[in-house]
């Protein structure tokens, strides 16, 4: 599907699976920032919504304004974190990359890249608009896991 020209109707009819909306302020600063950390693509961006692709992945970004009939919008926090309790993990992504760049990019970095027991080395980066990404990895297999 070319999402840079897909109609409105025609990426909804589209939709399969389990979807993500994220609800931002800011449609244009949350795309700059999955583009910049993540090395996101973004289509049809505009002050209201967007199309963001994570690989194979697809999901949406919306302006809070676009939810002006939406139930949920009456339960967005004034104050962030708003996207608090949802990790967004992104396990193609390395995450001593991710943190650097959403460094330079000013967001707030809640853990370092760390080996986690798990298997992974990731981080937990959170956007202006409190939503945690988790850029992760598999860790060296031949590493100790950290105790």
């Amino acid at each position: 599907m070319d999402y840079g020209t897909v109609t409105p109707e025609d990426f909804g009819r589209s939709l399969k699976g389990i979807g993500l909306n994220l609800l931002v302020r800011d449609v244009p600063a949350q795309c700059a920032f999955l583009r910049a950390v993540f090395g996101m693509e973004i289509f049809q961006p505009t002050a209201d919504f967007a199309i963001a692709s994570y690989g194979d992945q697809v999901f949406q970004i919306h302006a809070d304004g676009t939810y002006h009939a939406n139930p949920l919008l009456a339960l967005l926090p004034e104050t962030p974190p708003r996207g608090g309790g949802i990790e967004i993990r992104l396990y193609d992504s390395d995450p001593d990359t991710a943190a650097a760049a959403a460094k330079a990019a000013g967001a707030t970095i809640l853990q370092p890249p760390t080996d986690k027991p798990h298997g992974l080395r990731e981080c937990y980066i959170l956007c202006d608009n409190g939503y945690a990404w988790v850029p992760s990895r598999p860790t060296d297999p031949l590493k100790e896991p950290p105790k």
